[in-house]
């Protein structure tokens, strides 16, 4: 199967960086595949998780926020967060969940909560997904 370049950035480091097969992505409008030979485009991300496949095992990346950028170079992800899913604390994401409670309920206009109320659910639907793998005793 082809392969294309691939990084993953986010503010502290290079995550990832290598030839993959695919690599599943969270994007606000919606989980979409990226093979060799896409057609180039930006997409903005929603937290979720990313899939990266080529050789060996699958490997799953929690990330929030940030950009994916595919053009003929290969497809890179600037996230604001981005980490393995192994290294990924759940007590720390229960946080970004109890913040984003509050940004619904601090908000000042009907758009500002509207966006944060995608964030919250964003960030649920992530924690929900991690609690039901670990009680099924994997990823």
């Amino acid at each position: 199967m082809a392969t294309l370049p691939f990084e993953l950035v986010s503010p502290e480091r290079l995550v990832f960086s290598g030839a993959v097969t695919e690599v599943i992505v969270p994007g606000a409008e919606g989980e979409f595949g990226v093979l060799a030979g896409h057609a180039p485009f930006i997409a903005t991300l929603k937290p979720g998780i990313l899939t990266i496949k080529g050789d060996g095992a699958p490997r799953a990346y929690f990330v929030r926020g940030g950009f994916a950028e595919v053009n003929p170079a290969g497809l890179t992800i600037l996230a604001e967060e981005a980490k393995p899913l192994e290294e990924l604390d759940l007590g720390a994401l229960q946080q970004q969940i109890q913040n984003a409670k509050e940004d619904v309920t601090d908000a000042t206009t009907d758009e500002t909560r509207q966006r944060a109320a995608r964030q919250l659910a964003d960030l649920e639907q992530v924690y929900a997904a991690l609690e039901s793998g670990r009680a099924g005793g994997g990823h």
